[in-house]
């Protein structure tokens, strides 16, 4: 019996999942259907307005004409990896204006002549991992409106493509990358030859033996990749050279990320062919190793954009960039800044030196670069002697400046005269001398951003910033702030917008902080020692719209900061403060719950607790009881005014209960209990009480009383008595049928109330819960102690399935015919 259970339960649980799958595929989420991974053979019945439809990873081992449904707004098709072998002629009629088809790893076996003869709008084909032996395998020449072609990871032997590609006027992209192709000749490219439009080709991992020597000339190209492209440094080297006459914007060289460097014997000629070759930018990933020093930019000189990662150039040679506009050297072994070789280009606006792999020596400065205005360092564990102000002070137009990440550095931070051009400064974890005296920053007024994060900055003069009228952006976090500096610290900064002080052990953040604000949009003071956010009330944040102060000690908020809270506040986090849940707070606890929209990380808030273990979300603060005890306070004094004056109608009701229970409870000890339980229901809800509940309950073995207002009460006799007499103390237990209904039922409720007093008074009557149908939160409010009750006791759910059925007739019976608790 307990395995034809289970068997049935497993069975309910697949249909359910399949249902659930189903629905979720045909559902569309912004002109977006997902499919995926799904094992279907089959196209369900999707929305007709869907645009993209991804339908990879599934079971098509076919495709013919009817397979697809009419979708006619249709653009993206996805069908990776879905085993087809086999494709109809006019397979893809009914979805003819698609712009991208995507058959990435797909066997394909068979197509026809006309097998994509209906997508004349498609711009975009993936055939990635098919088995193509050769791109004019595949029809494609109605195909007028392609701009990529991806056939990739295939077996092709060959570049050539078909000649109508040289009508294709929208044509940018073809990539060839992890193919057979190891010989490259000048009839393999005489169609790009013909194809003007600055084509972009990938030809990385492929094992090029040998190109004809001037394979590529008079050929222009976008961009050419040759990553990993040749099978020795000696065919690298050969084939650079036969690239003569080529002009490209940028050849991307090297290899990828994780592959092993080889020796290169040939230092001067490895990188020669590059001379023959008209581009203007270059990315090399230079992994090839020697013991001499490999001369990289020989043939760069006249390049506009020169990046170069994974150097492995210890002692940079000299450099002549005569074009070079921007220069990028990441995961070098560079050990001395090339500041000698770097200067006096004219030309540079852009360096970037990142993420050395080694510590640098930074002592000599930048001379005679009056272009450059991007430099970032960061990163590199720079060790210097000198101020950074001498290193760049014969760099009048920077503009941007990153030092960032670099521990090992120490700059002062004196001298800024000369800088009038610079926007971004950022020192983020960077040691930089302790900012304690006032400093000149008047030179500084077009900064806009500034990072001293981390730095081990000590603030003690009001006037440190003094000259940034400009400043958006001040980070600060982790400084250390002297005295009451905070309180004048900020004046000048009319236009920030952004100040993040965290983690800075601030115990309090003066009112007068940011009185010239008015602009501030952002304040991030999280990691600190608040204990309030009384700053919050200056006029003068009247665009604040974020305010992160996680992690302080803020128990409360008072409610007249509440009330005058910034407008435009959007985002508030006080998650990690030690919260005081006590009813004393009650107004702000139910302020946070019903101002979640703006709380960020509320699940995060936690009430103030003794216990290490376990803290209490405030989420989870019950208000309801503060209302009770509210509540009480008020009632209490209700009664003493209604003993001297008897005039509330309220206290009366109370009253009135008080005396009926308390008759009846100095009555009820000799009274017998007549029935096993008495149903509270309301009238509309009879129906399922006499056909279910009395028919299993009454009738079941054994047999179980039940007492029925319509059926059991005396005629004639005060249906309040009745309740109270008959009812409650007259029966074991109490089941209570929730449903609208009830809620809506002021016998329902008073019923309820009288049931939950008797139990309070000791008199027993243990109360049984029956959802009938799920009642809203706010709607079981409505009934006094009904949420309260359901939060804090279990109960039973009706639900219309047989399994649902037998469980809760068992458990019922079980709950009534249990011993009463007192």
């Amino acid at each position: 019996q307990h395995r034809k259970k289970m068997a049935s339960s497993l069975l309910w649980i697949c249909i359910l999942l399949h249902v659930v799958k189903s629905e979720v595929c045909t559902e569309m989420t912004h002109n977006v259907c997902y499919c995926n991974g799904r094992n279907l053979s089959y196209i369900p019945d999707v929305n007709a307005e869907t645009q993209i439809l991804d339908f990879s990873f599934n079971y098509l081992p076919s495709l013919n004409q009817s397979f697809f449904p009419q979708l006619l707004d249709l653009k993206h098709l996805d069908l990776t990896r879905c085993q087809i072998h086999h494709i109809d002629e006019n397979a893809f009629q009914h979805v003819r204006g698609i712009a991208t088809l995507i058959l990435t790893g797909n066997p394909i076996a068979y197509t026809s002549n006309s097998t994509f003869s209906e997508l004349h709008q498609l711009q975009r084909l993936v055939l990635v991992d098919t088995g193509l032996f050769s791109i004019a395998d595949v029809r494609m020449c109605h195909m007028t409106n392609l701009q990529e072609l991806n056939v990739g990871t295939n077996r092709l032997l060959s570049i050539s493509i078909p000649a109508c590609f040289s009508k294709f006027k929208d044509f940018r992209k073809l990539d060839l990358h992890a193919n057979n192709i190891s010989v490259i000749r000048r009839d393999h490219t005489a169609v790009l030859g013909r194809m003007q439009n600055n084509i972009t080709i990938i030809l990385s991992r492929n094992p090029i033996l040998h190109i004809e020597t001037g394979a590529f000339r008079n050929i222009y190209l976008q961009e050419l990749e040759l990553r990993n492209a040749f099978v020795s440094c000696n065919a690298s080297k050969d084939g650079l050279k036969a690239l003569v006459g080529l002009t490209v914007e940028k050849l991307v060289l090297g290899r990828y990320y994780g592959d092993r460097a080889s020796r290169v014997d040939d230092v001067h000629g490895s990188l020669a062919g590059l001379c023959l070759i008209n581009f203007k930018e270059i990315n090399l990933r230079q992994k090839e190793w020697t013991g001499r020093i490999l001369p990289l930019f020989d043939c760069m000189s006249n390049a506009t954009k020169v990046t170069i990662n994974q150097g492995r150039t210890s002692f940079m040679e000299s450099i002549q960039l005569r074009k070079t506009k921007e220069l990028i050297i990441t995961k070098s072994d560079i050990r001395v800044m090339p500041t000698e070789q770097l200067s006096h280009h004219h030309t540079l606006e852009k360096l970037t030196i990142t993420e050395s792999k080694n510590p640098i020596v930074f002592d000599y400065g930048f001379c005679d670069m009056p272009s450059l205005k991007y430099v970032d360092v960061s990163n590199n564990q720079l060790v210097t002697k000198k101020s950074w102000q001498l290193l760049f002070q014969e760099t009048p137009n920077i503009q941007y400046l990153n030092m960032s990440f670099n521990s090992e550095a120490n700059f002062d931070f004196k001298g800024l005269q000369g800088f009038r051009n610079l926007e971004v400064l950022d020192f983020h974890r960077t040691k930089i001398s302790c900012v304690r005296e006032y400093v000149d920053m008047t030179d500084l007024n077009r900064l806009q951003y500034l990072d001293l994060s981390y730095t081990g900055s000590t603030f003690t003069h009001p006037l440190s910033f003094q000259g940034l009228g400009n400043l958006r952006v001040l980070k600060m976090s982790s400084s250390l702030f002297l005295g009451d500096v905070l309180k004048h610290l900020f004046v000048n900064l009319t236009q920030l917008e952004m100040l993040d002080v965290s983690f800075s052990s601030i115990e309090h953040l003066p009112l007068e902080s940011f009185g010239n604000l008015k602009q501030l949009t952002q304040l991030i003071a999280s990691g600190n020692k608040l204990m309030s956010v009384d700053f919050l009330t200056n006029p003068s944040l009247l665009s604040l719209i974020r305010l992160d102060a996680a992690e302080n000690h803020i128990s409360a908020i008072p409610d007249n900061v509440l009330r005058n809270l910034p407008k435009t506040l959007q985002t508030l986090d006080i998650s990690f403060n030690p919260v005081d849940c006590s009813c004393s707070q009650a107004s702000f606890i139910v302020w946070i719950q019903n101002h979640k929209n703006i709380m960020k990380n509320w699940h995060d808030t936690y009430c103030r607790s003794d216990s290490t273990s376990t803290k209490p979300r405030v989420h989870d603060f019950d208000s309801e009881y503060c209302t009770h005890v509210v509540t009480g306070k008020i009632l209490g004094s209700i009664f003493a005014v209604v003993f001297l004056l008897a005039a509330s109608a309220l206290v009366y009701k109370f009253q009135f209960h008080c005396f009926v229970l308390l008759k009846g409870y100095t009555t009820s000890q000799q009274t017998e209990c007549h029935y096993d339980a008495f149903v509270i229901y309301s009238s509309k809800d009879e129906s399922w009480v006499t056909g279910e509940l009395v028919e299993n309950l009454e009738k079941g073995v054994p047999p179980v009383q039940l007492c029925l207002y319509e059926r059991d009460f005396e005629v004639g006799r005060s249906i309040t008595s009745s309740i109270i007499e008959d009812g409650i103390m007259g029966s074991r237990k109490v089941i209570v049928v929730v449903s609208r209904h009830f809620v809506d039922s002021t016998w329902c409720r008073f019923e309820f109330e009288i049931a939950q007093s008797w139990q309070l008074l000791g008199g027993g009557s243990n109360i049984i819960i029956i959802m009938l149908e799920d009642v809203e939160k706010e709607m079981s409010r409505r009934v006094f102690g009904l949420h309260r009750y359901l939060r804090r006791n279990t109960y039973l759910e009706w639900k219309d399935n047989p399994i649902s059925k037998v469980r809760f007739w068992t458990r019922l019976r079980k709950a009534v015919i249990s011993k009463t608790e007192t």
